[in-house]
């Protein structure tokens, strides 16, 4: 008989708001966050749901506290000093990337933009056993004692330098930042393999934005399973 919480029933919950100052908006809110069912199994659902709560809302409080008063004062001096006012943003976006075998796992990006050419973009990631709710490190895909972070880092450096042969998108000293920048926490699953990113500036210009590398399973791998 399939195993009910083989994987999660999601929705998706929509936050929108526009905040205003002397008429005008100054900044505008987006967040939207996953909402899980799991049948059978409240406690684990109620740790999942309440972790991306607590992510959404604490974007939410930043923004609406933090954030405006930044975008009241710079649109009091865009005013005072006769320049044009672009509103800020603060956009939250999940994606689940994995949502089987008993796991699932996503990441979300936060946008701001707080004037100026662009804004920024910092991801983060979760991954979750469906059995118990909790969270789980990246060394559990790998066998115990395993030098797991040597493995992918032979992994990443491998396909950076076929990258490069094509198209340098990455700094000069690329391989030396991939290893100064690898964060263990910054992985999340996909069907194809585990996914190691990198976040904006950290082995690459802007205009690359997060770099992502994804390591096939097998081999090394303990794969995702019930």
């Amino acid at each position: 008989m399939r195993n009910p919480n083989s994987s999660a029933i999601i929705t998706m919950r929509e936050t929108k708001q526009d905040f205003y100052f002397n008429r005008t908006t100054v900044l505008s809110l987006s967040i939207s966050r996953p909402e899980v069912i799991l049948v059978n199994n409240p406690r684990a659902q109620l740790l999942i749901n309440r972790r991306y709560y607590t992510q959404a809302n604490s974007f939410y409080r930043m923004a609406s506290t933090t954030m405006y008063r930044q975008a009241v004062r710079f649109y009091r001096e865009s005013i005072r000093n006769g320049f044009p006012f672009h509103p800020f943003e603060a956009v939250m976006n999940y994606d689940i990337t994995f949502n089987k075998d008993c796991h699932l796992s996503s990441y979300y990006d936060r946008y701001q933009y707080t004037g100026g050419a662009h804004g920024s973009t910092i991801r983060a990631s979760d991954t979750f056993s469906l059995k118990t709710g909790r969270r789980l490190p990246l060394s559990h895909f790998f066998r115990s004692g395993f030098n797991y972070r040597g493995f992918l880092l032979g992994q990443i450096i491998k396909q950076a330098d076929l990258n490069m042969q094509s198209q340098p998108i990455y700094f000069e000293n690329y391989r030396e930042l991939i290893v100064q920048y690898f964060n263990p926490a910054s992985y999340f699953l996909s069907p194809e393999g585990i996914n190691i990113y990198y976040q904006q500036y950290e082995i690459a210009p802007y205009a690359s934005g997060i770099i992502v590398f994804t390591i096939p399973y097998g081999g090394a791998f303990r794969n995702p399973s019930c």
